[in-house]
């Protein structure tokens, strides 16, 4: 009962608690979904901490369970019900293969009040990409200027949404608070911007289709509707629809491109030149990380960076994890030995290594290479990506149980294992890969 204790975050005991007390399951059996409002969650945990889930894996484990999503409908009110409230990021944007190339920037030289090689927060992000000519270049419109940001009332629609295993249901929204990083108006059009510095596999609808619904009755200029990701020196930005105004399901992706700033250009011939140099040992005194996404290593790196380090719970609220997630990727850092860990009695506190810290403070190419060449140290990583070297194409899944299994990892033994450990060597390779400016 401790280890399950342990394993559940402050919301997930909260939300535990509620659905036991106001019996939340049976009535969303019964009636499709439930009501709850902000008197009802405040005495438990605030429900401003309580409510805010912007990817799916966010969702305490209740709501994932029992695919579950919660929605806004007025200030304090939300309803809860089986909503398909996500979109997933579509795979191709992140993937080498499609020749997706990065789009190169210029700094203004006058610019001196913003650290390009420090962004830590979202809004400072955002100002980067438009001091940059980003925006500008993603819209295809030179006239667009910031107009509109921060925190409003939505005004008052319905919409449709789906939802899982269950027909369509109509919402009701009276006046929710929603909060807009960035609106910028050109002479045809006006683009609302949702700004994030933490990667994720998919995004809450709700965060571009309130500001959409607020601007399209307000004003006569079409809507665009901009995700915009910043994560390790890249920019990635998204332009989604919606097909039809009154269905929040009909978001549709419309446009997607990524940029950073001039910097030293990296070459395959580079990736090449590190694989060779690479001095590759089969390290077990750790266990193999289990953390696919290689971008979420360096945000987390870039986290502890900017706070010199955190909380394992202050990790786990920042990026909307769940504390088993936390851990995975946190081991993946002390794999590499980017990142160490600090344990009393109570809490769980990681920061950098000085390899670390010396690594996150150099420039985009530097940075680059040097974390290449720390996968690439290990034998696992350095001989999977032989294959690509040899055979102009990733190694595929078998191969890399292969040679896992030649080299063996530190407690694993079932083949269904194997299989999972070889997703991340496929997502680490994939990232050494797109690193290239070549590809």
């Amino acid at each position: 009962m401790n280890d399950l204790f342990d394993k559940l975050s402050k919301n997930d005991l909260a939300w535990n608690q509620l659905f036991n007390d106001l019996r939340i399951l049976k009535k969303i059996k019964n009636d499709g979904e439930f009501e709850i409002n902000s008197t009802q969650i405040n005495p438990i945990r605030e429900s401003r901490l309580m409510t805010k889930f912007d990817t799916s894996e966010s969702r305490p484990a209740v709501f994932k369970d029992n695919n579950l999503a919660i929605l806004p409908i007025a200030r304090g009110k939300y309803l809860i019900s089986k909503y398909i409230a996500y979109k997933k990021f579509p795979r191709k944007t992140y993937n080498f293969s499609l020749k997706n190339p990065i789009s190169l920037r210029e700094i203004p030289d006058f610019v001196t009040s913003l650290s390009f090689d420090n962004i830590k927060s979202e809004a400072a992000a955002l100002n980067a990409a438009y001091i940059s000519g980003m925006i500008h270049d993603f819209l295809d419109d030179d006239t667009a200027i910031p107009t509109t940001s921060g925190r409003m009332g939505s005004g008052t629609f319905n919409f449709s949404i789906d939802r899982y295993k269950m027909n369509p249901i109509d919402v009701n929204v009276q006046k929710s608070q929603m909060e807009i990083d960035g609106g910028f108006e050109g002479v045809d059009t006006l683009a609302l911007v949702e700004a994030k510095n933490i990667i994720s596999s998919d995004f809450l609808v709700r965060q571009l289709y309130y500001p959409y619904r607020f601007w399209n009755r307000k004003i006569s200029k079409p809507i665009r509707s901009i995700y915009q990701v910043y994560s390790n020196g890249i920019f990635h930005f998204y332009e989604y629809g919606f097909k039809t105004e009154r269905n929040y399901s009909s978001i549709k992706l419309k446009k997607y491109k990524r940029y950073r700033f001039k910097d030293k250009r990296i070459s395959m011939q580079d990736i090449s030149d590190v694989f060779e140099k690479a001095s590759p040992k089969n390290i077990t005194t750790y266990s193999f990380p289990q953390a696919d996404k290689f971008e979420r290593v360096i945000s987390l790196c870039e986290l502890l960076k900017n706070e010199n380090g955190a909380f394992q719970d202050d990790i786990t609220d920042e990026f909307e994890f769940d504390r088993r997630q936390t851990s995975y990727y946190a081991d993946a850092g002390i794999f590499l030995g980017l990142i160490s860990k600090f344990q009393n009695e109570y809490k769980v506190r990681y920061r950098l290594t000085s390899k670390g810290s010396k690594i996150f403070g150099k420039n985009y190419f530097s940075r680059q290479l040097d974390l290449v060449n720390l996968i690439l140290s290990h034998a696992i990583f350095h001989k999977s990506i032989k294959l690509y070297f040899e055979n102009g194409k990733p190694p595929s899944k078998a191969d890399i149980v292969r040679i896992m299994k030649e080299f063996g990892l530190k407690d694993v033994k079932a083949d269904s294992t194997f299989a999972r450990r070889a997703s991340t060597v496929n997502g680490w390779i994939n990232w050494i890969l797109s690193v290239s400016d070549d590809i």
